[in-house]
């Protein structure tokens, strides 16, 4: 204390003493001073030595600028070759920056102006306003040298500048060479040192993606498709193809011919798929582009002047037509031991359930018997023998199949013989000899099933014989309704995406007649829409329009009624803005079901586009709340679900928007969200979805309840998932009493033991970068009928007919078409929807 007494007798003075003390803190030179003292005896060299430099560049004598500003450039770059924060020399040019701004303007032009220039852009770096875009500036003005010798950091802020400077010369329509001549520097400097995704990036700014074809090589092409083709699903129109184009130009121009068809099958360009089949003449990379159009399921031809030998050129179509196709599969069927048929007994498993054990007890034998049906048809599908439907080896004739027919009613009996066509999946030869003795019979729901079953048993085979089409012709024509709508539906399955025009004639006279009921009208234009499968098709468009005009409102108010929508929309199945005109049209529609329309007109042209908008305007549908009468929100619900399904990050965004919908939604949205959960995870049990589902099978509303433990099925279709199988063995001892509940849960576990595990439901293939057109149509049919759960699924129609199948089996083969003897790995390998 005693230092403080001399001030104690001068209370104000000792009071006024701190100020005095804080005033030096402030002064400039003292705090320079005081930084100066904080800086190592290196620094504080390097310190002094720029400001020599920056006093010497202002020197009258020309070589006294000339070593200044070389040594200023040595400084500069030796410094930025490598930016983790911000370089020594320019945090200590900082403050003269202004200067040599000033003592640049005052310059005569000489190779030192631009030099300095030169140093300027560089300290433009960190030093100009926001907005001025000085490093550009002045990089423009100064010596032409190597832009990458400053640095990537300086390099990636000056192709920043360059895409504002070019949007604001484009608006303002000035000249952009001198932009483009840096734009050349900078993307083959970026090339060079793996930065490919910051070059599409600048091309894509200054629309001139052409460049990169020069400018890519061995060593980093593949990864600069990788962002070409990931960033094409987030562009709009046209970019995305451009995009997509650029990328099909650089796997052609490195031989890398299998991507290249995927980009082209893409594009649906199927120009670029002959120029492929033309340029390539490796035969086994032939064999795999054949493989992948067959797994697509779109009809090529392939011609002489490709394949000169006939030999050759049959042996690829038949890989195309799907023709071995029902052979590879039991090929692999028998490699991994699973050809023993199961019945829906083994499925079921009743004799894990505790308490209410079987579950059979209190429902009619018919529904129970479909149900059986459904599932021994999906279990054994392809694999042409099973314990109900087909005769085994040792009966002689009139064997167990015949039975099990006559233990269903009526639309069972079309649905018993139907699922002869699915356990016999693509077997053209042996379905259509099992099936020719439903023909003869009297039952017209017999033959109708069995007509059905043509179509099934030729899906996504194209035979050149056309033995479908030559069956089903005469049958087309009948009185009775359930023989029409067979023979339709077969003809549907049987040619979808084929685009036939036989079985156009067939049908649109069909389609014109104003005397056929609606149901026929309606499966009509389904199979129009399946056949025609995002063709835009102006004629057939135009019949079901005035299909749709000639129905009177009591019959627009039925549930089938929504087919009629629906086939169009197949027309233009992911064809986006070519729907513009026919969406147009379809305001002019009886209100009943103009919305109906709209939305699924909307869905089908954006299905698999990712597009965010559309994605938007239907969440904006659903957030409306209707008259009770009003239930067109079902179809914005699947059309969120068919939109975003694109990618992982859309698909994600949009379960998260469907679980919103659940709480906030009216009761036709709950009742259509599980449907669009399924759609969006179909064959990919996600742990989230899976218990969401769970949660909404015991839903208070039977329908909500209906469609969720349908979408359990379809999302663990073909994967043999353990735990969905247990939550249907439980919800099948649950629902017990219910019979509809019931049929709904063995229809779900068939579904999850899909072709014993060898199919999926799943539309997309070659690691998700091509959609079926075929399979999503298929799955659009099925999840537009579940929309009228009690009055389709569970009504008078056959359930077959609202599971197009479409699908492959994983093969491996060698040059020969042969199997080589190689280990494989079970899992969902191919496709059925």
């Amino acid at each position: 204390m005693a230092p403080a007494e001399p001030n104690s007798s001068g209370g104000a003075a000792a009071t006024k003493d701190p100020a005095p003390v804080k005033v030096p803190s402030k002064d400039p030179k003292k705090k320079d001073d005081k930084k100066d003292e904080d800086l190592s005896e290196e620094d504080l060299a390097l310190k002094q030595q720029l400001e020599l430099y920056v006093e010497r560049v202002q020197d009258p004598d020309p070589g006294l600028q000339k070593v200044a500003l070389e040594s200023m450039r040595q400084e500069i770059r030796m410094a930025t070759s490598s930016m983790t924060s911000v370089p020594k020399p320019l945090k200590f040019l900082r403050p003269h920056y202004g200067t040599l701004q000033a003592h640049y303007e005052n310059m005569v032009d000489s190779d030192l102006k631009k030099l300095l220039a030169d140093i300027l852009s560089v300290l433009a770096l960190t030093m100009s306003p926001e907005g001025e875009r000085e490093s550009l500036k002045y990089r423009l003005l100064g010596s032409d040298g190597d832009i990458g010798s400053w640095g990537h950091e300086y390099v990636r802020n000056l192709a920043g500048e360059i895409s504002q400077e070019y949007a604001k010369r484009q608006s303002e329509e000035g000249p952009i060479d001198d932009l483009m001549d840096l734009v050349v520097q900078i993307v083959a400097f970026h090339m060079k040192h793996n930065a490919e995704p910051e070059a599409v990036d600048l091309l894509m700014e200054v629309e001139d993606l052409d460049l990169l074809v020069e400018h890519v090589d061995s060593t980093n092409y593949k990864r600069t498709c990788l962002y070409l083709t990931s960033s094409a699903k987030y562009l709009p129109g046209p970019d995305d193809m451009l995009v997509l184009d650029i990328a099909h130009s650089i796997y052609m121009k490195f031989n890398e011919y299998p991507r290249a068809l995927q980009i082209a099958l893409y594009l649906d360009n199927f120009q670029y798929v002959k120029e492929l089949f033309k340029i390539c003449k490796d035969r086994q990379k032939r064999q795999q582009f054949c493989f992948i159009l067959a797994r697509h399921g779109v009809p090529f031809e392939l011609d002489d002047e490709t394949f000169p030998e006939d030999e050759e050129r049959e042996a690829f179509q038949d890989i195309i037509n799907n023709n071995k196709l029902n052979e590879g599969y039991l090929t692999l069927a028998r490699d991994i031991e699973v050809m023993e048929p199961k019945s829906p007994e083994d499925i079921y498993k009743a004799h894990l359930l505790d308490g209410r054990g079987s579950g059979g007890s209190a429902v009619d034998s018919a529904r129970q018997n479909l149900a059986a049906t459904f599932v021994n048809a999906f279990v054994n599908a392809g694999f042409g023998q099973d314990k109900l439907m087909t005769v085994p080896s040792e009966v002689s004739s009139g064997g167990s199949s015949s039975s099990w027919l006559f233990k269903n009613k009526e639309h069972g009996k079309a649905s018993a013989a139907a699922s002869l066509g699915m356990i016999l999946l693509w077997d053209v030869d042996s379905g259509l000899a099992q099936l020719d003795k439903y023909f003869h019979s009297t039952d017209t729901h017999v033959v109708a099933g069995a007509l059905l079953g043509v179509g099934i048993v030729n899906c996504n085979v194209q035979n050149e014989c056309d033995p479908a089409l030559a069956l089903l012709a005469e049958y087309v024509d009948k009185d009775d309704s359930a023989i029409k709508i067979g023979a339709i539906m077969g003809l549907g399955l049987a040619y979808a995406g084929a685009q036939n025009e036989h079985v156009r004639v067939l049908l649109m006279q069909i389609l014109g007649d104003g005397k056929s009921s609606l149901d026929v009208i309606a499966f009509t234009a389904i199979s129009l829409g399946l056949v025609f499968v995002g063709s835009c098709n102006e004629d057939i468009a135009q019949a079901i329009i005035i299909a749709l005009m000639d129905r009177s409102e009591a019959e627009l108010g039925d549930p089938l009624a929504r087919f009629l929508p629906l086939g169009l929309g197949l027309l233009y199945l992911g064809k986006q803005d070519s729907v513009e005109a026919t969406a147009e049209v379809s305001k002019t529609f009886n209100e009943k079901i103009r919305k109906h329309c709209d939305m699924t007109l909307l869905a089908c042209a954006y299905a698999g586009t990712g597009n965010v908008l559309k994605v938007q305007h239907f969440l904006g549908q659903c957030a409306q709340h209707l008259d009770k009468g009003e239930a067109y929100q079902g179809q914005a619900v699947l059309g969120i679900a068919m939109v975003a399904m694109a990618e992982d990050l859309g698909l994600e965004m949009a379960i998260r928007s469907l679980e919103h919908l659940l709480q906030y939604g009216e009761q036709n949205i709950r009742r259509a969200v599980p449907l669009a959960l399924g759609l969006l995870c179909i064959s990919n049990p996600k742990v989230n979805v899976m218990d969401t589902l769970s949660r909404l099978s015991h839903d208070a509303d039977s329908e909500v309840a209906m469609a969720a433990i349908i979408s359990l099925g379809l999302i663990g279709s073909g994967t043999n998932n353990a735990r969905i199988a247990g939550m249907l063995r439980n919800l099948s001892s649950y629902y017990y009493k219910d019979a509809s509940l019931l049929f709904c849960v063995r229809i779900a576990q068939g579904l999850v033991h899909l072709g014993k595990g060898l199919l999926t439901l799943s539309p997309y293939h070659s690691e998700r970068s091509l959609l079926s057109p075929t399979a999503l149509a298929g799955l659009g049919v099925m999840l537009h009928a579940c929309l009228g759960m009690k009055a389709i699924i569970l009504g008078e129609i056959s359930l077959c007919s609202i599971f197009p199948y479409t699908g492959h089996a994983a093969k491996n083969v060698d040059d020969s078409r042969r199997k080589p003897e190689t280990s494989v790995s079970t899992g969902s390998c191919g496709s059925s929807s």
